[in-house]
């Protein structure tokens, strides 16, 4: 596994606990990884530990400090709206050139495993012209594609893989994380999108108390993840 980028179908669906499981996984392997988490909306300082920045610091042991925050998060807007929307609201705009030149140094000086945690869903917009789709396009990196189970999860999660195939981007496989209070079990809903977008991996992610670093599916992730990296560099 060399870069990754986390992508979701839509907001609070569990992309920064993959992330930040994930990371802990490779940690516990002995290799070194790096997280970036870009964009941020919804970002107060005033309880920075618990906000997605903290969260990814936590997981790779570093401190959450306003410098180390600002080097993983350098746009960090407060409103919980798109990023474009967010800006607006601060009388700023993010400049799409930077953020993709930002991701791309970071993909040259990784020093063995890279992830890229996203923003929202994959058409979330970042400005006036530019979605995260775009992001993920510029960078061409292997994705995971996190969703909820929540009732209409099959719609959103089937239209972001038809969407992420049109655009030729690789999906290492699908997360569900299992959703509170939903009306289908977790197994039914993965397996019903499993059926439909074979031969993809799609694994489930049960409800875990926060801050637990290490489950089973971390490491089948990673696995897959490896296995697609590796198939990227023999073409």
């Amino acid at each position: 596994m060399t870069a990754l980028f986390v992508t979701a179908t839509g907001t609070d669906v569990g992309k920064t606990f993959v992330t930040a499981g994930l990371a802990s996984h490779v940690i516990a392997k002995g290799r070194a990884v790096d997280v970036l988490k870009p964009v941020v909306s919804g970002f107060d300082p005033a309880t920075a530990a618990s906000t997605d920045p903290g969260v990814l610091l936590s997981a790779l042991g570093r401190p959450t400090t306003e410098a180390e925050i600002a080097n993983i998060s350098p746009w960090r807007f407060r409103a919980p709206l798109s990023p474009a929307s967010a800006a607006q609201r601060e009388g700023l705009s993010l400049d799409f050139a930077a953020l993709v030149e930002f991701c791309r140094k970071a993909m040259a000086a990784r020093r063995d495993v890279l992830l890229i945690e996203g923003v929202g869903g994959i058409m979330v917009p970042l400005d006036a012209d530019h979605t995260v789709l775009d992001w993920m396009t510029a960078l061409r990196l292997p994705l995971l594609l996190i969703a909820g189970s929540y009732l209409g999860t099959l719609s959103h999660t089937l239209s972001a893989v038809d969407v992420l195939k049109r655009h030729e981007l690789t999906i290492a496989a699908v997360v569900v994380s299992e959703s509170i209070e939903s009306p289908v079990p977790l197994d039914e809903t993965v397996a019903t999108i499993a059926r439909f977008v074979a031969p993809l991996p799609v694994l489930g992610i049960p409800r875990l108390p926060s801050g637990t670093k290490e489950h089973a599916v971390f490491g089948q992730l990673a696995e897959l993840c490896e296995h697609v990296s590796r198939a990227r560099c023999s073409v």
